[in-house]
C-alpha cells in the first residue's frame, strides 16, 4: 500500500475523485428498495481510501461547501422571501425540538457510560455534525478553573468524541431523511416534491429541460384557399373570438408580403398560427390542409420580456388587451406570466406587476415590436455572471466572519451559514432584476453536486483514519454512543413533526429535518430524490436555526455532565 499512499501524498486530488466516482457508483446500486445515494456513497468510499493516508488542504473542504450552498441558496432566494411569515413557526419549532432532544440524549447516555465533559462534547459535535460545539466546549472547559493538564486533557477528549462519531454523523442523517422518513409516510420524496410544485404553481403546467406538452398549445397550419377574395385583416377577424394570425401567403409559386389590406385569393396557401382551438375550429372555412410547401418554413419565437412600462403596473390581463392597439399585439400569443420565478394563472383578471415576466410567442419582428412597448427581452445563453457570483460569495464569507456573544458564548454563522444567506439575498435580487445576474439551472446544478459531494469526501478523507484508529484504541462504546446521539434526536423530531406539527408533505418535512440537523450530506441527498428545489425553503430556515441552537449546546453540555 506505500506505493498508493506515495501516489495520494503526491496528487491528493486523485483521491477525491477516485471517491467521488467510485461512490457514485455504489450510491446507485440498490439493495431491494434501498439505494445508497451518491453523497453517502462517496462518504463511505473516503472513508476506506483515508486508511492508506491522505492529507487534503482544509481550504478545499471550504471552498466546495460554499460553492454548494451559495447555489443552493441562489436558486431559492425568490421562493425563500415569499415564504417568511406565520407559516415559519413550524420550522422554528422543528429546530428547537431537535436541539433541546440532542442536549437530553447526549447527557442521559453520558450519565449511563460516565462520559467526562469533554468526550460527552466531542460526541455531541460528531454525532450532530456541527464542528461549533468544539469551539464553545472547548472554551467553556477552560472556564472551569481545573488544573492546566486537567483542562488539556478534556479539550482533548473533546476531539476525539468528535472524530470517532463525524462519520456516522453524516451517514445517519442520511439514512433517517432520505430512507427512514418516506416510509413513515408511505410515499417517496420525489413524489411528494411534484405535488408541492404544482400547488406552488397554481395548477400551471411546469415543464423541466427537454419536457414539452404532448399536445400543443400553439400551432401553425397550411391551408389552400377555397375562398376569396378576401383580406388578411378581415380574414383573422372572422376568428377574432379565437384568435389566428395568417404569417405567411404563397400564390402561384410567389411568397407575398403580408400586410392587413393583401388581398386573398382562392388557392393561395397560408400560413396560419394561433393557439390549437383557435386554428383547429377555423380550418373548415380556410380549405385544404397542405403539407411541405416550399418557401412557406418559418421560424417562430419564444421570448421572456420583463414588464417595466408604468402604465401596465397593477392592471388586468384583461384590461392591458382592451388598451394595447390590434397592430401591436397582433402575432404574438402570451403564453405564461411569472412572478419572482413563480408561474402564474393567465386569467383574464390576473393582476401584473412591475418585474413580472412575460413569456410570448410569435415572429421575430412580431416579438421585438412587442418588446419595445413592455419592457426589455431577458437574453437566454449558457454564461454565468461570474462578476455577480464572485460577489454574493464574497459578502457572504464576508458575512459569516461576523460574531456575536450571548454572555461570553461567541455565536456567529460560519462561512456556511453567510452564503447561505447572500445566496438567498442575491437569487432574489437576481429574480427582480433580471437583466444582470445570471446563472444557467446547469450552472446551479453542477455547483450543488460537485460542492456537496466534494465537500463530503474531503471530510471522509480528513477524519476516517483518526476515527478508525480511535475505535481500535477505545473500542465500540464511543462509536455507539455517537449512534445514539445521532438517530435519537432525528427520530424524535420526525415523529413531533409527523404527529404534532402535522407535516403531510415528505419533501418539505426532510429539508426541514436535514435542516434543524444542519445536515448538509442529507439535505443533498434529499434534493437529489427530489428532482426540484422544493425542500430549499424549510431547509433554509431550519438550518439558520440549527446553527445559533446547536451550537450553544457545547457550554450547557459542560455545564450539565
Amino acid at each position: 500500500m506505500e506505493w498508493l499512499q506515495a501516489i495520494f501524498k503526491k496528487s491528493p486530488e486523485i483521491a477525491l475523485f477516485l471517491s467521488l466516482g467510485v461512490g457514485y457508483y455504489i450510491g446507485k446500486l440498490k439493495i431491494g428498495t434501498f439505494q445508497l445515494g451518491g453523497v453517502a456513497g462517496s462518504l463511505l468510499v473516503a472513508v476506506i481510501v483515508s486508511q492508506v493516508g491522505v492529507h487534503v488542504d482544509p481550504g478545499v473542504k471550504s471552498v466546495l461547501f460554499a460553492l454548494f450552498i451559495y447555489a443552493v441558496g441562489y436558486e431559492s432566494g425568490p421562493q425563500f422571501f415569499n415564504s417568511l411569515g406565520r407559516q415559519s413557526v413550524r420550522e422554528i419549532a422543528m429546530a428547537a425540538v431537535l436541539a433541546l432532544s440532542a442536549l437530553a440524549t447526549v447527557v442521559v447516555m453520558a450519565k449511563l457510560f460516565s462520559l467526562d465533559k469533554g468526550l460527552a462534547a466531542g460526541v455531541a459535535a460528531g454525532g450532530l455534525t456541527q464542528s461549533a460545539i468544539i469551539g464553545t466546549a472547548s472554551d467553556a472547559i477552560g472556564k472551569l478553573g481545573l488544573a492546566a493538564e486537567e483542562v488539556k486533557r478534556l479539550q482533548g477528549n473533546v476531539a476525539i468524541g468528535y472524530a470517532v462519531t463525524y462519520v456516522f454523523g453524516s451517514f445517519g442523517a442520511i439514512i433517517v431523511c432520505v430512507n427512514i422518513l418516506p416510509k413513515l409516510f408511505g410515499r417517496s420524496i420525489r413524489d411528494d416534491a411534484v405535488k408541492a410544485e404544482a400547488e406552488l404553481q397554481a395548477g400551471v403546467p411546469v415543464f423541466a429541460a427537454g419536457q414539452q406538452a404532448a399536445v400543443a398549445e400553439l400551432v401553425g397550419r397550411l391551408y389552400q384557399l377555397e375562398r376569396g377574395p378576401v383580406t388578411v385583416a378581415a380574414l383573422e377577424d372572422e376568428h377574432a373570438a379565437a384568435t389566428i394570425t395568417i404569417e405567411r401567403v404563397k400564390r402561384a409559386g410567389a411568397i407575398l408580403e403580408v400586410h392587413p389590406d393583401l388581398v386573398l385569393q382562392a388557392g393561395d396557401i397560408v400560413l396560419t398560427v394561433g393557439r390549437r382551438e383557435a386554428v383547429v375550429a377555423a380550418a373548415a372555412r380556410l380549405g385544404q390542409e397542405v403539407y411541405a410547401v416550399e418557401g412557406m418554413e418559418m421560424t417562430m419565437q419564444r421570448r421572456d420580456i420583463v414588464l417595466t412600462k408604468r402604465e401596465f403596473h397593477n392592471q388586468s390581463v384583461e384590461q392591458i388587451r382592451a388598451a394595447t392597439a390590434g397592430g401591436v399585439r397582433h402575432g404574438i400569443y402570451v403564453v405564461q406570466l411569472s412572478r419572482m420565478g413563480r408561474a402564474l394563472p393567465m386569467l383574464p383578471d390576473s393582476v401584473v406587476q412591475l418585474g413580472d415576466v412575460v413569456t410570448i410567442y410569435g415572429a421575430e419582428q412580431d416579438v421585438k415590436r412587442v418588446a419595445a412597448v413592455v419592457g426589455y427581452v431577458v437574453e437566454g445563453g449558457d454564461k454565468t455572471d461570474f462578476v455577480y457570483m464572485g460577489a454574493g460569495l464574497v459578502v457572504g464569507l464576508l458575512v459569516g466572519l461576523l460574531t456575536a456573544k450571548i454572555g461570553s458564548i461567541p455565536l456567529t454563522l460560519g462561512s456556511g451559514g453567510g452564503a447561505l444567506l447572500s445566496g438567498l439575498l442575491f437569487g432574489w435580487y437576481r429574480a427582480k432584476r433580471l437583466s444582470f445576474g445570471a446563472m444557467p439551472g446547469p450552472a446551479v446544478q453542477i455547483l450543488k453536486d460537485l460542492g456537496l459531494a466534494g465537500f463530503v469526501v474531503v471530510v471522509g478523507l480528513s477524519s476516517g483514519l483518526q476515527a478508525v484508529q480511535t475505535i481500535r484504541a477505545q473500542g465500540l462504546t464511543i462509536f455507539g454512543i455517537g449512534i445514539v446521539v445521532t438517530i435519537l434526536p432525528l427520530i424524535l423530531t420526525m415523529l413531533f413533526g409527523r404527529y404534532v406539527l402535522r407535516y403531510d408533505n415528505v419533501a418539505i418535512f426532510a429539508g426541514a429535518l436535514s435542516g434543524s440537523r444542519s445536515a448538509n450530506p442529507a439535505f443533498g441527498e434529499v434534493l437529489n430524490k427530489a428532482e426540484n428545489a422544493i425542500p430549499t425553503v424549510p431547509f433554509a430556515i431550519t438550518y439558520a436555526l440549527a446553527n445559533v441552537f446547536l451550537t450553544l449546546l457545547g457550554p450547557l453540555i459542560v455545564a450539565l455532565v
